[in-house]
């Protein structure tokens, strides 16, 4: 059930897609593209609709930090606040690779979190319209809905395992110890698509490298709110001052996680 919280943060987030992201769906100029580098892009719907979450974010909670994805691309000093009492952590465009190839999938990320452990969680489809969002200790839901993780009941089990930042070692371990164990499905380079897929079913398991907070700190919270299980190789629990760390495990079930933890640590 939407609080008024969740209420008031999709009315930004709706604003910022109305007014920033859709209008740029599939009309970007070659200038309003830049290459951030290590394959990473940056439109000026990023830029733009980064500015209109921070300003409407600010007025729903002006005590909370700001730490959006673009303005600590340009300030990494930022990052130092991802710990204060209250954070806002912003992903204007998650996907961007897609959104600036012209197609899907993109969303919108947003959390919020309290001494580096996020507390409230929102990720939004434009396209779609798909709207995702947890609470902790309050559930997961999909609009007014209550999602209860489920796997795909398939065997073997389906995985997405992101392995663009790990190095060759890695990759190599992934391709011949772990990946004989299910069927490994391609990504969406999209953590506002992968998460909610761990959660409806259609992906039992994904394996992430890098953790940055705007990509993780939502999507972690709705599948463990959902019922499913996010967490560090070792067990231990995501927050997002700790974003700096290599390696989560998401899973739909804690049965899947434990298995595939497991075998993680074997390599």
């Amino acid at each position: 059930m939407a609080d008024s919280l969740t209420t008031a943060v999709h009315a930004v987030i709706r604003d910022a897609a109305e007014r920033a992201i859709l209008p740029r769906y599939q009309t970007l100029t070659a200038g309003e593209i830049e290459d951030k580098g290590g394959n990473e892009l940056v439109t000026i719907a990023d830029r733009e609709a980064e500015v209109i979450l921070a300003k409407g974010l600010a007025r729903i909670l002006p005590e909370a930090t700001i730490v959006g994805e673009e303005a600590a691309s340009a300030d990494p000093s930022l990052l130092d606040r991802l710990g204060d009492a209250l954070c806002w952590i912003i992903d204007p465009v998650d996907g961007t690779n897609n959104f600036a190839a012209g197609k899907g999938p993109f969303g919108v990320l947003i959390a919020l979190s309290q001494g580096g452990e996020t507390i409230a969680g929102w990720i939004y489809d434009p396209l779609s319209g798909r709207f995702c969002h947890a609470r902790k200790g309050g559930g997961a839901f999909i609009g007014e809905e209550r999602l209860i993780a489920r796997t795909s009941g398939e065997t073997p089990p389906i995985a997405a395992m992101s392995v663009v930042f790990m190095d060759q070692a890695k990759r190599e371990a992934m391709r011949q110890h772990i990946a004989p164990h299910y069927r490994v499905v391609d990504i969406p380079r999209c953590a506002a698509e992968q998460y909610p897929r761990i959660a409806l079913g259609i992906n039992d398991l994904s394996i992430f490298e890098r953790t940055l907070a705007w990509d993780h700190a939502a999507g972690v919270l709705f599948v463990n709110e959902a019922g499913g299980k996010v967490a560090r190789p070792d067990g231990r629990p995501y927050r997002v001052d700790e974003a700096y760390l290599p390696g989560l495990i998401g899973a739909a079930s804690p049965a899947l996680w434990d298995e595939l933890a497991g075998r993680l640590a074997s390599l």
